[in-house]
């Protein structure tokens, strides 16, 4: 009777996945193809687990930041147990892929994503199925999201993010934004860090009236995050100049996207890049600048580094392979989805970053991720001050910067390995469980020919928006094989995810961007020749 009862139970789970998969698949825009997330009329196993526990990748040129070998790759349970040439397992029960000519390479890691935000009066068009569903068909196995506090609040803000990511389908962590200043917030911090595994939190010194954080904010933020261990990011713009460029725009009668660019220049990018730098210095905390946009801001990190203070800079995809020409578009509706903030910049400022990408000034690429339908863009037709911010990325990731970067020979395999995955996961502190095919290391792996071409289409993807700035770009290296938590999700151009199969990865906090901070501030406190012993003043 218990077996009855449980062989039922496992049927009613079953069926309601599948409704689950169904609901949401049909729920998305019609732009995404039949196969869809998990290929729901291919047959009753889709969207179940394989029945595969142990996978053993053949002949495939293993890669990690620092070292490439031909070897073979055996998973079992999700963990990589062993990465050595010639490996044999005696078991029928077991998947082999054939990886000969190809790289086998830890799943990318996306350190900067906007899932299911609200924003501008309305919400991202991607959740945390079909965000994650676009991520693992283009080769990234694990994201890290921005949770926005409800009216400053971080405990509801973390709790709401939680329930959004209850359909996750490959892993994630969360980065905390920080909107306002009291007693509440900077304990809510501390519980943050100890009880759910947060190690950073984001400034917005832009969006005035909304995110944006004064200076007095950001150093008690930057404070509070040293003495926990946390990373402090910020978004780099001068908000206060940024409206000040709005309002010049609107009066020369300037409301089309290209008002957009032109509000907040390289200047204010480069101005704020500046001060929170030197902010951080003072403080002696480590920094981390999302979306590096221009040569100007990437000029204040690569001066902050060479006097040796540690600036992490992020350039995302579509500031490194884009220009702002496409804003200029006479047709609003293409020329709107390419606003974002910091603005796409004019041509050069994309080549000049992936060059300081190339030689370490700038660290590792993210995404920005963060989209919305052309009819959500519609709502700043009259106004670009209302046209929502962002563009898409996560799936085009992998593949636009193996085209630009790798086939260009501005960087190598290794290169490129560090720089989508291995640097996220050693910054966040999750190295080597994440970023890295070592034996003990989480079985997250793509497999990319890179004599395959790929090419960049709004009717194929795997997003809910129906806009794409990369739409149509074709390029050389495909991921084939994208293999997540020791299961396979994509194989031969089919997606086979779950809603839910995703887990959170706490990240402890102390990262190695923290080591030696207690020695400098040492050093610090003993150059201070400080207080001088003075005779009483003769009364």
């Amino acid at each position: 009777m218990a077996e009855v009862i449980q062989s039922k139970l496992v049927w009613a789970v079953y069926l309601l996945h599948l409704l689950l998969l169904i609901f949401i698949h049909g729920s998305t825009s019609d732009s995404i193809s039949s196969e869809g997330f998990c290929a729901v009329h291919s047959g009753s196993d889709c969207g179940l687990p394989s029945p595969y526990t142990k996978i053993l990748i053949k002949g495939g040129t293993v890669v990690n930041a620092h070292h490439k070998e031909v070897a073979d790759v055996y998973i079992e349970n999700g963990v990589i147990l062993s990465v050595r040439p010639n490996i044999r397992i005696p078991d029928e029960n077991i998947k082999i892929i054939d990886a000969t000519r190809k790289y086998v390479m830890p799943g990318g890691i996306d350190p900067h994503t906007h899932l299911d935000m609200e924003f501008m009066g309305t919400a991202t068009i991607d959740d945390f199925f079909t965000g994650h569903a676009a991520a693992l068909a283009g080769g990234t196995t694990m994201h890290i999201d921005f949770v926005i506090p409800i009216n400053g609040n971080l405990t509801a803000g973390f709790e709401a993010y939680k329930h959004k990511a209850s359909k996750a389908a490959m892993d994630y962590g969360f980065h905390v934004a920080i909107t306002k200043w009291d007693e509440d917030v900077s304990k809510d911090m501390e519980v943050m860090v100890r009880d759910h595994g947060i190690n950073s939190f984001k400034f917005f010194m832009a969006y005035k009236g909304a995110l944006m954080v004064n200076d007095d904010l950001l150093l008690e933020g930057l404070k509070k995050c040293k003495s926990l261990g946390a990373l402090p990011m910020v978004h780099a713009e001068n908000g206060d100049a940024v409206v000040e460029g709005q309002n010049r725009m609107i009066d020369l009668g300037i409301t089309g996207p290209e008002g957009h660019a032109l509000s907040r220049p390289p200047v204010l990018e480069a101005e704020a890049t500046a001060r929170a730098i030197r902010l951080a210095a003072f403080v002696n905390t480590p920094l981390y600048v999302v979306h590096v946009m221009s040569i100007d801001a990437m000029e204040e990190i690569a001066k902050a580094k060479k006097a040796g203070q540690r600036v992490v800079g992020e350039p995302v995809v579509s500031g490194l392979v884009l220009d702002d020409s496409w804003l200029w578009h006479p047709d609003f509706t293409t020329a709107s989805k390419y606003v974002m903030s910091p603005p796409i910049r004019e041509l050069g400022h994309g080549q000049a970053l992936q060059a300081a990408l190339s030689t370490g000034t700038l660290q590792l690429v993210g995404t920005d991720h963060c989209t919305f339908n052309s009819t959500q863009k519609a709502f700043g037709l009259d106004d670009f001050r209302k046209i929502p911010n962002g563009v898409n990325g996560l799936e085009e990731r992998m593949h636009v910067l193996w085209d630009a970067m790798v086939e260009t020979g501005k960087i190598n395999i290794m290169d490129y390995v560090r720089i989508t995955s291995t640097e996220c996961a050693r910054i966040f502190n999750i190295y080597p469980k994440k970023g890295a095919i070592l034996e003990g290391s989480d079985a997250d792996i793509i497999i990319l020919n890179p004599n395959a071409s790929f090419e960049v289409s709004a009717t194929s993807h795997h997003s809910r928006s129906d806009t794409k700035v990369y739409e149509g770009r074709t390029g050389k290296g495909k991921v084939e094989v994208t293999i997540s938590r020791g299961r396979v999700v994509w194989e031969n151009d089919v997606l086979n995810v779950m809603p839910g199969s995703g887990k959170y990865i706490k990240m402890p906090p102390f990262s190695y961007l923290f080591d030696g901070i207690d020695k400098s501030d040492a050093a610090y406190l003993s150059s201070l020749r400080a207080p001088v012993k003075r005779a009483n003043a003769a009364s």
